[in-house]
């Protein structure tokens, strides 16, 4: 008999919502997730792209793959793909996604804003990327060290595409960290008190923090060197009474929190895994939570330990060197706790459970190797050889990566509707587990007989060749690893088998309704009386001793243009009037926010050209490097054109820039209340 595939529910059901105007124009904070996590994941690709040419270089002693000026762009570009293009905006697309339905919310404090966050950082990744076209890709390693990326010692152009980039992601970071604080802060559901919320929204609430504090300390910095490129200031010039280290420390100050940043999203997400495919809650919720607070407090205490060898002094060199032994404490805790919340469960070993369990495996190791480089004398013999290439890999892929493809698996049917192939899921984990070990263990033996980083090429018979043929060996495993992801995303995109609501069995709000979500999230705004609301629906015996209340807290009034958000309209869609809050409760219907007479946000497209208008901006520099190139060779025609062209980018971008805010702000978030729909 001939059968038909189902489809999953259509979240949304009016052309306002399809074609690619909608998506140029949305502020839909699910779409905005979804757009960021296949952006990321495509810069992923470039990123992991540069590194198998790294290690096909490597991959034997006198490589010849690459010139040394070409292996400098990659490995630089390579760091900076991977830290700001892709480990950081994966967090971001599961944060866009999920706080507001995590929390009961309909949507973020400011969705406006919130797609001003994404185009800017999409045009920041198409920017620094453009530098490989025009042979300038930034060759100074992704920490940027000055001076030796000042004018003196960098003259090209390259570092201009690093210093500008940077500071166009830098906006899109700090926009979103505001607006996902005041989404916590502000929009919960009644009921959902801080030490309700799930352990995801609780790890990007704290990140968000570090974002905003950190960020502007490397703004800063960054500031500072483009005054030094671009006007002659000496920030960074030694010879001018500079001092040597004020990059170091600016830089580091900002890039250990950027650490954290990167990976307690990922403990966020495998703290919502875990106890879903345990089918317990998680052990010591409130001791999780304020690890998490203690992790980023004591993050901004040890920046210094990347320092050791700059000879700081002895008082320096322990008051650092206890800060970071001590930060391994909370960190450790969260280790124990995710196995005792195993320890006596009923574990499923799905493929999300088992990227989860790689998490805690491997970023154990990578932690292990951390404490290490707590004593001065330990770090002062690994510190810029392979040892550490070992260490920060087993932290940001075995750690951060792992537990985003844990997420990316657990969440993928609330995403599409669609579930991702589970026999291609642990091909795609085993190929990643046995390709990662493969690829960076052996480096920490490359590193103690002595390998320095950032070298393009090696004499043999110094004891590295083993070790480096392993671990080229173990990228090309990686690459496949990669593509047989990819493919399951693709094939399950289209004919993957259609989620439900909840199909893992999972505690919290966002699996109460329908898979992907409608535009609106919720119908009724759900009042919540514990941690693990879905549970107390359908398995009571798993939060028997979770505290709980009665009734949930009183609402907190939220108003989207003047409109309360939580009150929908007395008619809605041929039934009688609803609550606008109510109990916990699974919704299997999906009908438009008109239908139901939910004010929702007007798509527009003024976040992107505001955007576009200030990338404009903040790129024009470049044609002022570039006269400045063509005044010294003597070519006045050259830079008078170059410095015409300086001017009309950037105030032309700047006024695009301002003339599209003004308009923006001066636009109701929505036109009109909609109506039911009779």
């Amino acid at each position: 008999m001939a059968t038909i595939a189902a489809n999953p529910p259509h979240a949304y059901a009016d052309d306002a919502h399809s074609g690619i105007w909608s998506w140029l124009a949305t502020v839909d904070h699910k779409r905005i997730g979804t757009l960021y996590l296949f952006t990321a994941l495509f810069f992923f690709l470039v990123g992991g792209l540069e590194a198998e040419i790294i290690r096909a270089q490597l991959q034997g002693p006198n490589g010849k793959l690459v010139s040394a000026e070409t292996y400098n762009q990659l490995f630089t570009m390579h760091g900076t793909t991977m830290i700001f293009l892709a480990i950081m905006p994966l967090s971001a697309a599961f944060f866009n996604f999920l706080i507001p339905l995590q929390i009961g919310a309909r949507d973020v404090a400011f969705p406006r804003l919130n797609a001003f966050s994404y185009w800017v950082y999409l045009l920041g990744g198409i920017f620094i990327n453009l530098s490989w076209f025009v042979h300038a890709a930034p060759d100074g390693g992704w920490f940027g060290y000055a001076p030796l990326t000042t004018r003196a010692y960098s003259p090209g152009m390259n570092i201009d595409f690093w210093v500008l980039g940077l500071q166009i992601l830098g906006v899109s970071s700090l926009a979103a960290g505001f607006n996902f604080i005041t989404t916590v802060i502000n929009m919960r559901a009644p009921g959902m008190n801080l030490m309700r919320m799930p352990m995801f929204t609780w790890a990007a609430f704290v990140t968000q923090f570090l974002i905003v504090l950190a960020f502007p300390v490397i703004t800063i910095a960054l500031v500072f060197l483009m005054f030094d490129r671009f006007f002659g200031t000496n920030f960074y010039t030694i010879a001018a009474g500079a001092d040597p280290l004020l990059w170091q420390h600016l830089f580091w100050i900002f890039g250990h929190p950027e650490v954290y940043i990167l990976i307690l999203p990922a403990f966020g997400l495998v703290s919502e895994v875990i106890p879903t495919y345990s089918k317990k809650p998680i052990f010591g919720y409130p001791v999780m939570v304020f690890s998490l607070i203690l992790i980023a407090f004591l993050g901004f205490g040890v920046w210094a330990h990347h320092m050791f060898a700059v000879g700081m002094g002895p008082v320096a060199d322990t008051v650092f060197g206890v800060t970071t032994m001590l930060i391994a404490i909370p960190t450790g805790v969260k280790i124990f706790n995710w196995l005792a919340t195993m320890h006596g469960g009923s574990l499923r070993f799905t493929t999300a459970m088992m990227f989860a369990i790689g998490l805690v495996a491997f970023f154990t190791i990578g932690g292990l190797s951390g404490v290490m480089h707590a004593s001065p004398p330990a770090d002062l013999q690994q510190t810029d050889t392979y040892f550490i290439v070992a260490h920060f890999h087993y932290v940001l892929f075995g750690g951060s990566m792992m537990g985003i493809f844990a997420g990316i698996y657990h969440y993928f049917p609330k995403m599409t509707g669609r579930l991702l192939g589970e026999g291609l899921g642990k091909v795609h984990f085993w190929l990643t587990a046995i390709g990662m070990n493969l690829t960076f263990f052996p480096m920490h033996f490359s590193g103690l007989l002595g390998m320095p980083r950032r070298i393009y090429r090696y004499d043999a018979g110094q004891g590295w060749d083993g070790f480096n043929l392993a671990a080229s060996l173990g990228a090309y495993l990686l690459g496949i690893a990669t593509l047989v992801f990819v493919f399951n995303i693709l094939k399950s995109r289209k004919s993957g088998q259609v989620a439900g609501n909840d199909p893992w069995g999972a505690p919290t709000l966002e699996w109460m309704i329908p898979s992907p979500p409608p535009e609106y999230n919720f119908a009724r705004i759900p009042v919540v009386t514990s941690r693990y609301p879905l549970w107390d629906l359908k398995q009571p015996q798993l939060t028997a001793e979770v505290p709980h209340t009665a009734h949930g807290d009183r609402a907190v009034q939220v108003d989207i243009a003047g409109k309360d958000a939580g009150t929908p309209h007395p008619k809605m869609a041929g039934t009688a009037a609803r609550p606008a809050e109510s109990a916990p409760h699974i919704e299997t219907e999906s009908f438009t926010a008109r239908q139901l007479g939910i004010p929702m946000p007007d798509p527009t497209v003024k976040p992107l050209i505001t955007a576009f208008g200030m990338c404009l901006m903040l790129s024009a520099p470049l044609f002022m490097h570039h006269a400045q190139i063509m005044e010294a060779a003597g070519n006045a025609a050259a830079q008078k054109s170059a410095m015409t062209m300086f001017w009309v980018i950037a105030l032309g971008g700047a006024t695009l820039m301002v003339a599209s805010l003004y308009n923006w702000l001066l636009t109701p978030l929505e036109s009109h209340h909609p109506h039911a729909t009779e």
